[in-house]
């Protein structure tokens, strides 16, 4: 009797803790396999357009952080271009690896022809390392950037180039001009300030009114450039960066945004100061940490309309 006794007390002493486990486990297998490869376009229409002007669409991509392997993030890419946008902005950490630039610009395909500008993200320079996750709760991963090689290990140049030799528009630390459909675009972007290569100086004043509508781009929403940009006019302000926390609890949403934007901001189409932002949880994760939860991979699709007549 005590040794059956004792039995049913090891069993039961040990069920709490393989049960916990269990679950992990197929959570963990949820979030890597399955959230992981669930692709969401989310749309939005954003009122920035002067009364009268014909909307457009603007495919809004970001922190794809591609590796070869990817092939159903790289086939998904690929077949936003049905939506037909007439402008394609992607806000960085585009790569993580340095053999991912021809499987990248394989997921842009047809998209490649249509109007486009970029900037870069951390990953585009620096190859990704592992994490321990739980930081982010209480900190950013800027400095993890001070302690690591000075020196990018990323092709991002030839990223850059083969973008730009598509006819995007390169707006790291740069203002540019294109004509999309029948409207005059005015763009102000900066390079990340994750890393502490954004130059904001070098862009800065008050935008161009000619132009019929102004879209500062960026890939980690820090509120001091965006407060710059709302300051300097700019209607509608684009950034990535933030995965949309990533990894979020259920009824509480992100745990973390890993800069400087508060969490209900960090996602989705908000307001900054007069001006519309835009973040986007993006199409990927970093190999070191390939999972989301309760926050799927997406793109968005924004179509900017006429402001409201008084």
């Amino acid at each position: 009797m005590e040794a059956s006794f004792g039995g049913r007390t090891v069993r039961k002493l040990y069920a709490a803790p393989l049960g916990l486990a269990g679950i992990g486990a197929a959570t963990f297998g949820y979030a890597s396999v399955i959230e992981r490869n669930w692709f969401r376009l989310r749309r939005f229409e954003v009122p920035v357009l002067p009364p009268g002007r014909p909307s457009v669409k603007i495919l809004h991509v970001s922190d794809a952080h591609l590796t070869p392997g990817r092939r159903r993030l790289i086939r998904w890419v690929r077949s936003l271009d049905a939506l037909e946008p007439d402008l394609v902005i992607n806000t960085g950490d585009s790569i993580s690896h340095p053999d991912a630039i021809g499987p990248f610009l394989d997921a842009l395909g047809p998209l490649l022809d249509r109007p486009g500008a970029f900037v870069y993200g951390s990953n585009d320079l620096y190859s990704p390392i592992f994490k321990n996750p739980t930081r982010y709760v209480w900190r950013t991963s800027q400095s993890d950037y001070k302690k690591r090689r000075r020196e990018p290990d990323l092709p991002y140049r030839e990223l850059g180039s083969s973008l730009q030799a598509a006819g995007w528009l390169d707006l790291n630390n740069r203002i540019g001009r294109l004509k999309v459909g029948s409207l005059d675009v005015e763009f102000g972007g900066i390079d990340d300030s994750h890393i502490n290569r954004d130059r904001y100086d070098k862009i800065a004043g008050p935008v161009d009114p000619r132009a019929d509508v102004h879209l500062g781009v960026m890939h980690s929403p820090e509120p001091r450039n965006m407060d710059r940009f709302a300051a300097d006019g700019y209607d509608l302000l684009l950034a990535g960066h933030t995965h949309g926390g990533q990894v979020c609890v259920p009824f509480y949403g992100a745990l973390a945004t890993n800069c400087g934007i508060d969490r209900p901001r960090v996602k989705g189409l908000h307001q900054h100061r007069g001006a519309w932002l835009h973040v986007s949880a993006g199409l990927g994760t970093s190999p070191k940490a390939p999972m989301r939860f309760c926050c799927p991979p997406e793109a968005s699709l924004l179509t900017l309309v006429p402001r409201p007549t008084p």
